[in-house]
């Protein structure tokens, strides 16, 4: 049986940029990903988005890799938009995070919209606080610990 793993494990040190995909154990802290824009004390500290995304938006004359949608982490196998708010998840050993949002508003400083004339992170992206800081990276499996509801 397959399981959900990461992709890639993503940063960015400016907000409103592709971010990079980092190599190795990635430290989450209690505030997000370490060294990333998006990190704070807030409900938004990192994002996700399928690997299944990334491939449909494909075909607009770029290619497009993890990190380009400016998510922390990318994911594979698994259906983020069916996990509601309060879904928490385990990556790897040690982190565990729970589910915030699921999409956003698209901002129009969005490097891939003015390139492709599109963004999928608003509309299949999801946001999560960390609930245990660690390490992850890229191969990682991810475990559904607990299904949200709605609030």
């Amino acid at each position: 049986m397959n399981h959900p793993v990461v992709v890639s494990v993503n940063i960015s040190e400016q907000k409103g940029t592709r971010k990079h995909p980092l190599q190795g154990p990635v430290t989450i802290t209690m505030l997000g990903m370490q060294g990333d824009a998006h990190a704070g004390d807030w409900h938004r500290q990192l994002s996700l988005l399928a690997q299944e995304s990334i491939d449909k938006m494909q075909g607009h004359g770029l290619v497009l890799q993890p990190g380009d949608f400016a998510e922390n982490i990318t994911t594979q196998g698994l259906d983020l938009l069916t996990l509601p708010i309060g879904t928490r998840l385990q990556i790897g050993n040690d982190v565990t995070m729970e589910i915030t949002q699921i999409g956003k508003e698209c901002h129009l400083g969005c490097e891939i919209r003015k390139l492709v004339g599109d963004c999928v992170m608003p509309r299949e992206g999801i946001f999560a606080r960390v609930i245990t800081p660690g390490t992850l990276e890229a191969g990682d499996i991810i475990t559904v610990i607990s299904k949200g509801g709605t609030l």
